[in-house]
């Protein structure tokens, strides 16, 4: 019983504390004449967003341009974590490699990408879009699939049309491309900049649960004439993941929070929107309230998500 009161003292503290909060900063917006509320967000944004996963018009409402911004969050952050998750395990299973050189440029790349600012290396990277590839109408042919240029990179996709659907090609026309999906450079520099910086981080999460993993199991292992690749993944990987999924959730939240630096290179991501939101509207606090009420709701998912995989990796006692 005791405990329970101090839970309910401990809660009605933090519910008074947040009336108080909401209150007195409604009475000294009133005082300074600063419009409060919600209901701008069903009046007209009246902008544009450059790049959206649905249709948007400047005639759409605030609601519309945050959910536009929302998923393009989205778009970066969960590619970015299967990149991540890709090239930071192929980092950490090479930090163990024999070959010495393997070893040693996986350990470069970690201690290079891991030390040098997210900023300062998505800026790198969209000056490399610009300045390194070509105009776009004469971009790269990567496979004889894909187009790459300043402009952005076009990929083969699925298209609709009176005949049902089909592939759709991308097509150098002047200095834009027509038809495929078209990635542009901004959506590009973010994805790479979370991708490359966020692996050096999981490659060390990586390496230290295979580290944790016994000797003595990779010795049982190499007795009953296992391969190199057959011990990391028959033995190794299903007990290091144990070790390895808690930190890596922590990493997965990283990259998703870190999305937010789009806004240096002109993505428009929930940030960017809330901040054009802010300046036409003026509503400071609730614009802020909005964007940490996205986030959070996009971190506890992935929290969920982890801890359900944490469940089902985790040793179990009998």
């Amino acid at each position: 019983m005791r405990g329970w009161l101090w839970r309910a003292l401990a809660l009605l503290f933090v519910a008074a504390f947040l009336i108080w909060l909401s209150s007195n900063t409604r009475t000294n917006m009133t005082a300074r004449g600063i419009q409060s509320g919600f209901d701008f967000l069903l009046q007209p944004a009246g902008f544009d967003i450059g790049e959206h996963a649905i249709a948007f018009e400047s005639s759409d409402d605030y609601a519309r341009a945050f959910w536009v911004g929302m998923l393009n969050t989205l778009r970066v952050a969960v590619p970015g974590i299967v990149g991540a998750t890709l090239l930071g395990t192929w980092l950490g299973v090479a930090r163990f490699s024999s070959n010495a050189l393997l070893r040693g440029l996986a350990y470069g790349y970690v201690e290079l990408f891991r030390n040098v600012p997210l900023l300062v290396q998505l800026l790198l990277w969209y000056v490399l879009m610009l300045e390194a590839l070509p105009e776009g109408a004469e971009p790269w042919s990567v496979g004889g699939m894909a187009l790459l240029s300043r402009v952005g990179l076009a990929l083969p996709w699925l298209a609709q049309d009176a005949q049902g659907w089909h592939w759709s090609w991308p097509v150098a026309e002047g200095f834009s491309y027509s038809g495929g999906l078209v990635l542009s450079p901004e959506y590009l520099t973010v994805l790479v900049g979370l991708v490359f910086y966020t692996a050096a981080f999981v490659a060390e999460v990586v390496r230290s649960g295979i580290a944790a993993v016994p000797r003595g199991q990779i010795e049982a292992a190499q007795s009953i004439g296992l391969s190199a690749a057959q011990q990391m993944r028959l033995v190794v990987v299903p007990q290091a993941l144990r070790v390895i999924v808690p930190p890596l959730a922590s990493q997965y939240l990283n990259l998703t929070k870190n999305s937010s630096l789009a806004v240096a290179v002109g993505y428009p991501d929930v940030v960017a929107v809330a901040g054009t939101a802010l300046n036409q509207t003026g509503r400071a606090v609730e614009c802020i309230a909005i964007v940490m009420a996205l986030y959070l709701l996009i971190s506890l998912l992935t929290s969920a998500l982890m801890n359900l995989w944490n469940s089902r990796v985790a040793l179990k006692e009998r």
